[in-house]
């Protein structure tokens, strides 16, 4: 883990002040050391977040010793055992134990197909001179950030936007972002950042720079499929899998040079993760597994009790926060500063309070569950489309009963709830128009087209699951993820998102996925008699939730004089129609 920064120019040398300034700009990234690497027209730089071979031999940049090659990398190889067992037979030689190593050995034996071989999370740069190329890969998902410009001049690419933002001539937002921020909350759904000019390399996709001519191409490299078997697969069989995949997943991720520990907020995910990883990481270190939790405040959406249950069961070593509204507004500027883009709620402080509490114990690398609701139909929105999967499959009978499955499976599904929430998705268009009724000071379209998008899949379970995991959902989350992680120095690992237990999850039957009104039912089922019962079959879902209506009670004189004052917001807000509705416009929007 680490931050990365290059650069390739048309018609001149790098600049080793230059090179060094942006990547410093994400010191942050990696607090263990600094590379730096020129060549003509082309420079890399590296900051350190050593996880895996800690001395000297595991520094970047890397260079091959016999040919012309060196990378920088920010992420993890996880199976890069197993893939440099099988290059020491096809003849390579391996001089440290950094999976970075593996990369540059995959390359020079598969080029570019080395990358369906890896399983992990990556934003690698690789200089190749005897190709006259810099070839730039992002992971399956976008785990790992990568963010790129093409100023008229050179091409340069990070793991941040401020590493880039001097580069550009001027700096101005892109409308349509913002628009669709405002309206929807939406953010990561295209490859254009808020910022004009600057792209991310989308996940699952490579970029190429020919030194040469400075042409680049950007090209997908995966595109996310359902394993075909697992359609066939009743739901006993379905958690039977499962709980395989899921368990060398998470073995995979233990793999560590630093203390690993994990985010646990009480919920099915993160209990389920710390459940597999404690017996494993005990017995490799001799040392509890430390797993921390960001707790309420409020008693309505505090998952405390969950979480303690779940302790006692694991034998887990425990570690609280518990922010309160001073420490929120102590945080605001360094979390906003850190995300670089808005988010859409305060609920992602929690998640930031937990990573400085992870750096303050000395935890290098945690675990987290996410991931699990978009591949295992953990949203109540896709009650509509399951619904309508059990009636093609079962008919009215089994209509009904799933509608009273719900309602048993479910604290949060009231009739009036429940109906609500299954017209709204299957009747996609009705968003537009609430958020025009709701929002009228809005200048802009309504819903983006990534949400139109998504509204059009709404009576397709996997076509729903598609849009969430690739551009409406995910890539929010995994944002936030990164940028709260990596602020802090720590690595962040999700076991759920496996490419392997995405395309299985993917490849099940909605009416396997969801059963018996059960969101998550395969996790469920394999985990059960593993942890609490409480905690397994939870009726209610919470995550790590802030008090935000609380907190944003507190900030309400500070929202209002920023909110009318402001200039930017000119161009998309009515202000004077705003200012006359502002006491009845909802804490989303006023965040």
């Amino acid at each position: 883990m680490c931050g990365i920064f290059g650069i390739v120019h048309q018609r001149r040398a790098a600049d080793p002040a230059e090179v060094d300034r942006l990547t410093d700009a994400a010191s942050h990234r990696g607090p263990d050391g600094r590379g730096r690497f020129l060549h003509e027209n082309v420079g890399l730089g590296h900051r350190r977040l050593a996880i895996l071979d800690l001395s000297e031999r595991g520094a970047q940049p890397m260079h091959h010793p016999h040919q012309p090659v060196c990378i920088v990398h920010n992420g993890e190889i996880y199976n890069h055992i197993e893939l440099r067992r099988e290059l020491e037979d096809l003849g390579h030689s391996f001089r440290s134990q950094s999976d970075t190593e593996v990369i540059l050995a995959a390359w020079l034996q598969w080029g570019r197909e080395c990358l369906s071989r890896f399983n992990g999370m990556w934003a690698f740069v690789i200089f190749d001179r005897s190709r006259h190329e810099v070839f730039c890969a992002r992971d399956r998902f976008g785990i790992k950030p990568l963010y790129w410009v093409e100023t008229g001049e050179s091409t340069a690419f990070a793991s941040e936007i401020r590493q880039l933002r001097p580069l550009l001539a001027e700096v101005r937002p892109v409308a349509d972002r913002v628009e669709d921020f405002l309206a929807t909350g939406l953010s990561d759904h295209t490859p254009d950042t808020f910022l004009h000019g600057i792209r991310q390399l989308p996940g699952g996709h490579w970029l190429s720079i020919d030194t040469q001519t400075a042409r680049s191409t950007v090209e997908r490299w995966y595109r996310l499929a359902p394993a075909h078997h697992a359609a066939v697969l009743g739901p006993a069989e379905a958690a039977e899998q499962l709980a395989a995949l899921l368990a060398d997943s998470v073995s995979l991720r233990l793999r560590s040079d630093v203390p690993v520990g994990t985010c646990l907020s009480g919920g099915l995910d993160s209990s389920s993760v710390a459940t597999l990883a404690s017996p494993l990481y005990r017995a490799a270190s001799g040392e509890r597994f430390r797993a921390i939790t960001a707790i309420s405040s409020e008693e309505e959406n505090s998952e405390e009790g969950y979480a303690r249950q779940l302790v006692d069961s694991a034998g887990l070593q425990w570690i609280t926060v518990r922010p309160g509204f001073a420490e929120f507004q102590e945080a605001l500027d360094d979390v906003i500063a850190g995300q670089e883009e808005p988010f859409a709620g305060p609920s992602i402080f929690m998640q930031y309070f937990v990573m400085r509490a992870a750096r303050q114990n000395g935890i290098t690398v945690l675990l987290d569950g996410q991931g699990g609701d978009e591949t295992l139909l953990g949203y109540e929105r896709y009650y509509g489309a399951w619904l309508l999967d059990t009636l093609r499959e079962g008919g009215l009978a089994a209509l009904g009963r799933g509608l009273r499955d719900i309602g048993r499976a479910n604290a949060n599904m009231p009739p009036l709830r429940m109906a609500a929430y299954v017209l709204g998705s299957l009747f996609a268009p009705l968003r537009a128009g609430s958020v025009r009724w709701r929002y009228p000071f809005l200048r802009g379209q309504g819903l983006p087209e990534a949400q139109r998008r998504f509204g059009r899949a709404t009576r397709d379970v996997s076509a729903m699951q598609v849009q969430e995991l690739t551009c409406t959902n995910l890539p929010m989350l995994l944002r936030y993820e990164d940028k709260n992680s990596m602020q802090h120095g720590i690595e962040a690992r999700l076991p759920l998102l496996d490419y392997r237990m995405v395309e299985f999850a993917l490849g099940l039957r909605s009416t396997v996925k969801m059963h018996q009104g059960w969101t998550k039912w395969p996790l469920r089922q394999a985990m059960d008699g593993q942890m609490p019962a409480s905690i397994t079959w939870r009726r209610n879902k919470i995550g790590f939730e802030a008090p935000a209506a609380t907190w944003l009670r507190e900030l309400l004189p500070e929202i209002r004089r920023s909110v009318l004052s402001s200039r930017f917001l000119e161009p998309y807000v009515d202000l004077p129609r705003l200012r006359r509705s502002f006491e009845q416009v909802d804490h989303r929007m006023l965040w």
